[in-house]
């Protein structure tokens, strides 16, 4: 093991957080964290408020290496906008070339095996680059050059960020498929990009079981006309494999060159596209920028998790998603850091494997989602009680809002007490982290994101788009000048584009889709934001508009439930009553005490919120339909009980859960769910 991991001991132990002395569950940084923190000072957030373009011109080159400077910091043209115009730099570049020097050494990934008789493989900052130059030559034998797209339907393995990192370096784009979606997603998002290769596996691990991902390719691969088909033999798997189109990764690297020319490319050209999810179930491109990108992940990665070079990050986010692009592989390399992957399931061999990781390898910061949290607290707390976690420095949640109770059992269980929990709040379109508490200024409370980060406007607004007062309710926005990361369009559909983000409050005003909540609380001259789910998800009930994220974290509120949704269900009278769909810890017979715990429900639900957000109905079941990056797919549960079609059902990452809800509500509708899940 290298000597990375042999610095963090002296920190191994150590509290950074401390209690607020007047208000229960406000959190503050201690000195320890104040000392080591890279920022510290309030004053930035007034600081970037009073110019914040020229704050964005200055940090964006301190951030990263340009190649060419920029003509003109921003352009704006409503709803376009363009940052650092006329200027260039590289991806890759940013991530290995400048660190060589220093660092050529040190771990710069680190790939955890799902098989627990399989070694890790470490890959030095010398390794990596080597890689990538190698096989970025082998796409351009391929034909492969600048403007050109690459998909991936790839596992959880080094060779994903090398492919990743060497299509940066030849600035053609990538378009990373989830592998828990179908292979007819993956054709769909080939067809829209235009997409003439595909690189993917022959297989990976999950739970124990060989996921097989070549072989269900084949029929794509045709229809799509691919020229290329580039696998990595990951499992040994035998395959087909057709001459002259499919290749094997380890094949298009030998002999190669080691050094590859990183291509300059503008700031605003297209660094990559990633599909995410639209309301109407029918995936958007997401396209990002290469340099505005490339700073915008720098700095978050550096401030919101206040990574410092030779720490070990372990994002337990697929790569697959906007959270796995940003900082489970770009954000730590670009700040000199050690980014930690893991192939497979926290639960295999058993609950216990996170723990195992994060102290095997001296792990400092620790980043997942409120879904996996919940379902590792519902496992019995011993499973991370037998575990040493004294390198933890900082905790991070991402992906929905964390309810109290979930962050309680992080901070305590997880980080000891010790550890502040930055909970993030961004988007799939804003490219990285826009609201959050920073470690070294704080405050962090259960429940609530923080403030927009320096240098980011972001308000919450009622219906007639006026700021709401503090304790009030309405529309997240954010307002000119925007994020240096954010979207800068949706591929081949303009309209979309505007129609989704900037027509609630016309095309000066970015609306994110959700509502949010001011809080009472406020550092350096920006109010807390408590983030409270997507703005659809209100319920009428007998002409009450309730949310659905307050009955849900009373919910939670009991011991026995470990995660929740609540969705409305048409009442002839009431209009809409609250269901509730609740997964329970384990080892409770629902057969048997399923009566009284529907009753606590209702009960908790009527002290915190009144009787009128009563649920009407109570669903024990095992599992909820989620995106890839963990968010319920709420359409799905209103479509069930509504008897409706569902729609696309490759949007969510476990299709199989649908099946069992389809049963528990006697669902009729127009659909075999069944047959589409299986």
């Amino acid at each position: 093991m290298s000597k990375s991991f042999e610095k963090q001991i002296p920190d191994a132990g150590k509290k950074w957080v401390e209690e607020d002395s007047e208000k229960e569950n406000v959190y503050w940084p201690n000195e320890n964290m104040k000392e080591k923190a890279w920022i510290s000072d309030p004053d930035i957030y007034k600081e970037a408020r009073e110019d914040p373009k020229s704050f964005w011109s200055e940090k964006a080159k301190e951030a990263i290496d340009w190649f060419k400077d920029w003509d003109k910091v921003e352009e704006w043209d409503p709803p376009y906008f363009n940052w650092f115009i006329g200027g260039e730099t590289n991806l890759a570049y940013n991530c290995l070339d400048r660190y060589l020097k220093d660092r050529r050494k040190q771990a710069a990934l680190i790939w955890e095996p799902e098989p627990i008789d399989e070694h890790e493989r470490i890959l030095t900052y010398q390794d990596l680059y080597r890689e990538v130059n190698k096989f970025a030559n082998g796409l351009k034998e391929l034909g492969i050059e600048k403007g050109d797209a690459v998909t991936f339907w790839m596992p959880m393995i080094p060779e994903t960020a090398i492919a990743a990192l060497a299509c940066q370096r030849i600035g053609a784009w990538h378009s990373i498929v989830y592998t828990a979606f179908s292979p007819a997603s993956v054709k769909d998002r080939m067809e829209d990009a235009g997409s003439k290769t595909l690189i993917t596996a022959d297989g990976f691990y999950r739970n124990g079981q060989l996921m097989e991902l070549k072989d269900k390719t084949s029929k794509i691969i045709k229809e799509v006309d691919a020229e290329n088909c580039i696998v990595a033999n990951r499992a040994g798997s035998d395959i087909d494999m057709k001459d002259g189109r499919d290749h094997y990764f380890s094949d298009l690297v030998e002999g190669q060159d080691l050094w590859c020319e990183p291509e300059p490319l503008g700031a605003d050209d297209t660094s990559f596209i990633l599909y995410t999810s639209g309301t109407t179930g029918k995936p958007k491109g997401i396209q990002h920028s290469c340099g505005a990108y490339t700073a915008q992940a720098a700095l978050t990665t550096k401030w919101v998790f206040d990574l410092h070079p030779e720490e070990v990050f372990f994002s337990t986010a697929d790569i697959g998603w906007i959270t796995g692009h940003s900082y489970s592989l770009y954000g730590p390399l670009l700040n000199g850091g050690t980014t930690l992957w893991y192939e497979g399931s926290p639960y295999y061999p058993e609950p216990d494997r996170w723990w195992k990781i994060i102290k095997k390898y001296g792990v400092n910061i620790f980043y997942t989602a409120p879904t996996a949290i919940r379902a590792l607290r519902q496992r019995e707390d011993k499973w991370v009680g037998e575990h040493e976690l004294s390198t933890l420095r900082i905790l991070g949640s991402v992906g929905e809002p964390i309810d109290p109770d979930t962050w309680e059992w992080f901070f305590e269980k997880v980080g000891g007490g010790r550890c502040p929990i930055v909970d993030t709040y961004w988007q799939t379109e804003t490219g990285g982290i826009l609201l959050s508490s920073l470690p070294g200024i704080g405050p962090f409370v259960p429940g609530v994101a923080g403030p927009p980060l320096p240098g980011i406007q972001y308000d919450v607004l009622n219906e007639a788009g006026e700021p709401v007062e503090q304790g009030m309710s309405g529309k997240v926005v954010q307002k000119h000048p925007f994020g240096i990361g954010m979207l800068r369009g949706v591929y081949k559909a303009p309209e979309k584009y505007k129609a989704e983000y900037w027509s609630e409050f016309g095309d000066e005003i970015y609306f994110s889709g959700d509502g949010g909540k001011k809080t009472d609380m406020s550092i350096g001259g920006q109010v807390l934001i408590q983030i409270t789910g997507r703005i659809d998800d209100v319920l009428e009930v007998s002409g009450h508009r309730l949310g659905t994220a307050e009955i849900e974290d009373a919910i939670t509120e009991l011991d026995e439930i470990v995660e929740v949704a609540v969705v409305g269900k048409p009442h002839e009278v009431k209009g809409e009553v609250p269901a509730v769909f609740a997964i329970t810890k384990e080892g409770i017979e629902i057969k048997k005490h399923g009566q009284e715990l529907e009753e606590k429900i209702k009960q908790i639900v009527r002290e915190k919120i009144g009787a009128v957000a009563t649920p009407e109905i109570v669903y024990f079941v095992t599992d909820i339909p989620r995106t890839e990056s963990g968010k319920i797919i709420r359409r799905f549960l209103k479509s069930l009980l509504r008897d409706e079609k569902l729609g696309d059902m490759t949007t969510a990452s476990n299709p199989e859960s649908l099946e069992e809800l389809a049963r528990k509500v006697g669902y009729e509708g127009p659909e075999d769910i069944i047959s589409q899940t299986t």
